[in-house]
């Protein structure tokens, strides 16, 4: 028997409402709320949230210092149209250079790391 259900996964950022639009723009879904505290629902029922962290630091990756604490892994059917599509909503690669791989690891617009995974 379970304890818990998980709830929406939240990431601290500069600017919640920002954040969310960015993820909104790579995995759909709809951006409710404002202020400190955003959410984006997600097409099957899950939902990311958004929390207003003022000082914010970006995780730095690779780093043992300053560590990526966590990281979203996003399927993809092709690789190269999904980067095309998440540079332009303002991602920034950090490890896109080897090509062979079955991923790719960039930075959203607050300095999370996510990866896009070939499925």
């Amino acid at each position: 028997m379970a304890v818990a259900e998980l709830g929406p996964v939240v990431l601290d950022c500069p600017d919640p409402r920002a954040l969310a639009a960015f993820y909104a723009g790579v995995l759909g879904g709809t951006v409710e709320g404002e202020g400190d505290w955003v959410d984006l629902k997600l097409p099957g029922g899950q939902s990311l949230a958004f929390q207003a962290a003022p000082g914010f630091v970006p995780p730095q990756w690779p780093s043992t210092d300053h560590s990526q604490q966590f990281h979203l892994d996003l399927d993809v059917g092709d690789l190269d149209a999904a980067e095309r599509s998440v540079l332009e909503l303002g991602a920034k690669p950090l490890d896109t250079e080897d090509r062979a791989r079955s991923f790719r690891v960039y930075a959203d617009p607050a300095g999370h790391p996510f990866c896009l995974c070939a499925c």
